[in-house]
């Protein structure tokens, strides 16, 4: 069998190295790209919203770097009454204005029992609610499956509608690892009942940071089936 398996992969390499560049690039075009799935709203922010709602995540919007901060320390302490997280190396994360809300992150790896953590997207897909994150330094792929909270922030500017998109903006960085996420963890294996948390986040947070209008959220919970639901209880009065 390991000998059937390296005469097929040698042979592949051959036929590979032996085709001129030009000839594979036209061949890729010829391809063309796949079907997509049909968005469940022609603007691309309440597209991206309704689909993370659909997958079981929650959202908030804000419009700057100080508004992120406090709608994540709002979450934070609704769930956990809690000010701290654990983020990893981002430029972007670390430049956050953190005191804004009173939060009090920790820079790098997730370790056991840290309850929530943060990361930046690198994109995000409007046709299925994912978002994308690069391993390494600045989101360790641990943040993105040891807390009980992963929450994430995705810029408005780095929306796409397809899959395809978001490995075409990825060609530059050649990232050793590529973490595709839509939804917090869940399984049916045990008596097909769905129990979220099993492998990973029990719950995931979206955040879209940008310019977007006021009722883009209310928008998304509508054609999500939420809209006479609360994504969460408000806090208590201070």
């Amino acid at each position: 069998m390991s000998d059937a398996r390296s005469d097929i992969l040698a042979r592949i390499r051959h036929a590979s190295a032996c085709l001129p560049e030009a000839e594979v690039k036209l061949a890729l075009s010829r391809l063309g790209a796949g079907p997509s799935a049909t968005l469940p709203h022609p603007d691309l922010a309440i597209a991206f919203l309704t689909n993370v709602l659909k997958n079981q995540g929650t959202v908030d919007i804000a419009s700057s770097r100080s508004e992120a901060v406090v709608v994540i320390g709002k979450y934070l302490y609704e769930h956990h009454r809690s000010r701290k997280l654990v983020a990893g190396n981002d430029a972007r994360l670390a430049a956050l204005p953190w005191r804004d809300a009173g939060l009090l992150p920790r820079f790098g790896e997730a370790e056991s029992g840290e309850l929530a953590a943060l990361s930046y997207a690198v994109a995000g897909i409007a046709e299925t609610g994912s978002i994308v994150t690069c391993t390494g330094r600045n989101n360790p792929a641990a943040n993105n499956l040891l807390p009980e909270d992963h929450i994430v922030i995705v810029a408005l500017d780095d929306l796409v509608e397809r899959y395809d998109e978001a490995l075409d903006a990825l060609q530059s960085q050649r990232p050793r690892g590529i973490n595709v996420i839509s939804g917090p963890s869940g399984t049916a294996d045990i008596a097909m009942h769905m129990v979220h948390g099993a492998h990973g986040p029990r719950r995931w947070h979206v955040v879209l940071l940008g310019h977007v209008p006021a009722d883009c959220v209310e928008h998304a919970q509508a054609l999500a089936g939420l809209a006479n639901e609360r994504q969460a209880e408000p806090l208590p009065d201070a």
